[in-house]
């Protein structure tokens, strides 16, 4: 992988692909406990902290590189907490999944909060960083429209991106990715909470 003058950050030794979900011994039914038990705890720190600070949306016409990582942020259309669902929360890591499958994007770490998504990218395919995240945004909104009897748009217009140089910092964003839900104050351990992956955990 080249090393674009700076660090060369290693991806080549991971675990299982997106969809292990913490442990592949835990069941959907497990998950939708947690999921249940945690709703309250949910709705109080959406109300209480709302959706990341300082997130601004993408230019258009950006320019992304293959092989690059980006640390995504993609927020619900005016801050519904759309994906306090379960049935629709597994919607969107199942595309996240799709993107994997079909070669364009290695997930390397997300978290899918009430509100907004974070995503620890690296584009691997032909497709730009624009065309895997609205793969991602335009796909879950058709099915959770369709699923939910909904229509209109899902998520907001544009994304917040940021591109990762060094293998630090790479492990420093997927930290902070998956701590969310502790910050939000929604689990008290990550393990509680269901919407997550990272590949080195």
């Amino acid at each position: 992988m080249r090393a674009n003058h700076r660090c060369a950050i290693n991806t080549s030794r991971r675990s299982p692909p997106c969809g292990r979900y913490l442990d592949n011994q835990r069941t959907n039914a497990t998950r939708r406990e947690q999921a249940t038990c945690i709703h309250s705890n949910i709705m109080l720190s959406t109300k209480r902290n709302g959706t990341p600070k300082g997130t601004r949306q993408t230019r258009v016409g950006r320019y992304s590189e293959r092989n690059r990582i980006y640390h995504v942020i993609t927020k619900s259309l005016d801050n519904e907490a759309i994906f306090l669902s379960f049935a629709n929360a597994r919607i969107v890591i199942d595309l996240l999944r799709q993107q994997q499958d079909g070669a364009h994007a290695n997930s390397l770490a997300f978290v899918l909060m009430p509100d907004h998504l974070h995503w620890l990218m690296q584009i691997t395919g032909e497709r730009s960083l624009s065309t895997c995240v609205n793969a991602v945004k335009s796909g879950s909104t058709r099915r959770i429209n369709s699923v939910t009897g909904r229509s209109g748009r899902l998520w907001q217009k544009g994304f917040y991106d940021h591109a990762i140089r060094c293998e630090k910092d790479v492990h420093s964003t997927a930290r902070y990715i998956v701590a969310n839900p502790l910050r939000a104050g929604i689990v008290t351990s990550v393990r509680d909470y269901p919407h997550w992956d990272a590949i080195w955990l």
